[in-house]
C-alpha cells in the first residue's frame, strides 16, 4: 500500500490503468470490496480515492502539478477526511491480494474523477450510492448525483454499488424522521 496526496508528485509513477474507487468517510464497506474484486478480476491495481470538496484547484504547473487553496481558510477537513478514509480501507483490504494506493483529490467530485480516470486510464470507476435520508435528497437536489454527472461526462463504466438494503417500490426514497 502507498499513500500519495497527489499522483503528479508521486515519485513512483502513477497507477497506470487502475480501477479508481471513490471513497467518503464512513463509505459502506461493500464498495471498497467490490472495486477490489473487480481490480482483481482485472489484474490491475486499486486506486482508493477521496475528493475534499473543501478545496478548489487554483492554477495547475506546466507539469500537471495542481495547486490548491481552501474554500475557507479555516476549515481544513480533507486531511483528516484522508486519514479516516486510509484507515477504513487499510482494515478492509486487508483480506484481500490486491495492490493498492490512495489519493486524493479537490473540487467537484464528478469533474475531479473524470479527469483522474482520463489520466491513468483507469478501466472503471466505482462508487457507492448516496445515503438515504431528507438531508441527501436535497444536497442531492441542489449538487445533483456524481453517478449520474460522470455518466453524462465520460465514457469509462461505471459501477454505483447500492450502500442500503433495497427499498420497496412503493416506499418513499428518504425518511421523513
Amino acid at each position: 500500500m502507498s499513500d500519495a496526496q497527489n499522483p503528479a508528485e508521486s515519485p513512483a509513477g502513477e497507477p497506470h490503468g487502475a480501477v479508481i474507487a471513490a471513497i467518503i468517510p464512513d463509505q459502506s464497506p461493500r464498495v471498497i470490496s467490490e472495486a477490489a474484486r473487480y481490480a482483481t478480476l482485472l489484474g490491475v491495481p486499486l486506486v482508493v480515492v477521496h475528493v475534499d470538496v473543501t478545496r478548489f484547484v487554483t492554477y495547475e504547473d506546466p507539469d500537471g502539478a495542481p495547486h490548491t487553496a481552501p474554500i475557507d481558510i479555516n476549515i481544513d477537513a480533507g486531511a483528516e477526511e484522508l486519514a479516516a478514509v486510509t484507515a477504513q480501507v487499510t482494515a478492509i483490504l486487508e483480506r484481500f491480494d490486491v495492490e493498492w494506493s490512495t489519493t486524493q483529490l479537490v473540487g467537484d467530485p464528478a469533474l475531479a474523477l473524470k479527469h483522474f480516470a482520463n489520466k491513468i486510464d483507469s478501466p472503471l470507476i466505482v462508487l457507492g450510492t448516496r445515503k438515504r435520508g431528507f438531508g441527501e435528497s436535497i444536497r442531492e437536489f441542489f449538487t445533483g448525483s456524481v453517478a449520474a454527472r460522470l455518466s453524462h461526462r465520460q465514457y469509462r463504466p461505471l459501477l454505483v454499488v447500492p450502500v442500503d438494503e433495497p427499498i420497496e417500490d412503493d416506499k418513499p426514497i428518504f425518511d421523513e424522521a
